[in-house]
């Protein structure tokens, strides 16, 4: 047993510091090895961190079992002001509609998008791509094997939600296949 483990109240501000230095999302696997410390002291710490953060302009966000300190989503506009992002953070509704079809549907492909939205999304996925928001997760199984598009930490980020399980209910209409890029990939 570490002598942080001894010592409960410590583990929290050293995750903050651990968090607040990291480039990227760590695993909680990785914080336990930095500090010497068991995973359920690092997932029991990180339980009291993001308790501790709540009034404050910071955030636990967890993603892919993997967690990150970021700024409060409520603080987003005094950030963008302060950078000078206001002009360059907003999507367009193209955007927003391939977004929202990435986010709720993948992994999907480009083809499977297109045929939701009706249009060409060729320079809107790169576009969102460029942007960090999607990425590319791996190759469908089928002819071409085309390429499986999901969201990113930063999509998370950028909506001020910790996980996809956080957004809104989708009520899907039966014109929307269920697993999508399956069905494109057949037809």
């Amino acid at each position: 047993m570490s002598e942080l483990e001894n010592q409960p109240g410590d583990i929290p501000a050293a995750l903050e510091a651990l968090l607040f230095v990291s480039p990227e999302p760590v695993a909680p696997s990785q914080l336990a090895t930095a500090l010497g410390v068991s995973i359920a002291a690092v997932e029991q710490g990180l339980q009291q961190l993001e308790g501790e953060l709540q009034p404050r302009g910071l955030r636990l966000q967890r993603h892919a079992g993997r967690v990150q300190l970021t700024t409060a989503p409520e603080m987003a506009g005094l950030i963008e002001r302060f950078l000078g992002l206001e002009a360059t953070s907003h999507l367009s509704r193209a955007a927003l509609e391939t977004l929202a079809i990435v986010a709720y549907q993948q992994p999907v492909t480009r083809p499977y998008v297109e045929g939701v939205r009706g249009v060409s999304s060729d320079g809107v996925m790169k576009s969102l791509l460029g942007k960090g928001l999607i990425h590319e997760v791996g190759r469908a199984e089928g002819p071409g094997r085309p390429i499986l598009y999901g969201t990113t930490p930063d999509f998370l980020q950028h909506f001020g939600i910790n996980s996809l399980t956080e957004l809104p209910p989708l009520n899907l209409s039966e014109s929307v296949p269920k697993n999508g890029h399956d069905e494109m990939l057949k037809g």
